[in-house]
Formats: structure tokens, C-alpha cells, sequence
């Protein structure tokens, strides 16, 4: 079963609230700004995990890479925040 853009989506918004878990703080925007965050994670992580062989569905690895997509992303947004300010 491949999880497909919906899915990936799904498994994003997951993503996103173990990263905002994992990297506690106050970002503009809360919970959309999250939820967001978690969903481009989620296709960054699932398109990684096509490209190195991993892009079946129900593999905690999925998972994994979700967060750590939605982790990487919410650290270059607020790298870019800060710099703004």
C-alpha cells in the first residue's frame, strides 16, 4: 500500500506535532503555521523516501522522516525569522 499525496499529508500532520513537540516555542501563525509546517515536512520526507526506497506504506521510517522534514523546516523558518527581526 503506497500512502500517495493524501496520505502523506495525513502522516505531515502527525509530522508537525511531534515537531513542534520536539522543538517547543512561540512561532507566529500557532497552530496553522504547524500544521503547515508538518505538511510540507510530510512530502519532503515522503519524496526522500521514494527516491532512497522507502515510500511503501506503514513503515515507521515514513514516519520518521516526516518529522525530521517538518523538524528541518521549522528550524530554517525560524532561522529566517530571526534574521528578520
Amino acid at each position: 500500500m503506497e500512502y500517495g499525496f493524501f496520505g502523506w499529508i495525513i502522516v505531515g500532520l502527525i509530522a508537525g506535532a511531534l515537531a513542534k513537540w520536539i522543538m517547543p516555542g512561540k512561532d507566529p501563525g500557532g497552530l496553522i503555521m504547524t500544521i503547515l509546517t508538518g505538511i510540507a515536512g510530510g512530502l519532503t520526507g515522503g519524496f526522500v523516501a521514494n527516491l532512497i526506497g522507502l515510500g511503501t506504506g506503514g513503515s515507521i521510517w515514513n514516519l520518521v522522516l516526516a518529522t525530521g522534514g517538518a523538524v528541518l523546516l521549522l528550524w530554517i523558518y525560524r532561522m529566517i525569522r530571526d534574521r528578520r527581526a
